[in-house]
């Protein structure tokens, strides 16, 4: 079974290797940085949501492990938000380890953060997800996702 494990600093640390260069580059392939900035601008993005690490209020950083807490899977990141007067959940981040991917623990993770949600008296959960990871978009449709707005970008060339 699947179970989200609130992270140690260690692991923490660890995250944040993975985390500030998977959005640097998702950003590139995306189309939205230069690969000459994204690194600089991905390590800045995550000084300012996180400025206090794991005791950044609103913040809720986990470990996706068996039920032991002998195997690690993965990472999620989930903030209280309020925008216009409602406070949601919104997932920054989902990172399941190559060799675990595909065998449900994305899916029970986000199950377990619904009831976490819940339990928070929030009423809805808001996530980004980059349009070529048409994996992640198959996932969270799966979970009863929808869309609620869409970017276009066009690209005109040098």
């Amino acid at each position: 079974m699947t179970k989200l494990v609130p992270m140690s600093e260690q692991v923490f640390a660890e995250y944040l290797s993975h985390a500030v260069a998977g959005y640097a580059n998702d950003n590139v392939v995306s189309g939205r940085w230069t690969e000459e900035t994204a690194l600089a601008q991905s390590k800045a993005s995550f000084k300012e949501s996180l400025p206090e690490g794991l005791q950044t209020p609103d913040q809720h950083l986990f470990e996706i492990t068996d039920d032991e807490g002998n195997n690690s899977f993965g990472y999620l990141w989930f903030a209280v938000i309020e925008k216009h007067g409602l406070r949601s959940a919104f997932v920054y981040d989902l990172e399941i380890r190559e060799a675990h991917r595909r065998q449900g623990h994305a899916e029970a993770a986000f199950h377990e953060v619904e009831k976490r949600v819940h339990d928070l008296g929030l009423k809805s959960i808001g996530l980004h997800v980059f349009a070529y990871n048409k994996g992640a978009q198959r996932l969270y449709e799966k979970l009863g996702y929808q869309v609620s707005s869409l970017n276009m970008l066009k690209h005109l060339g040098p």
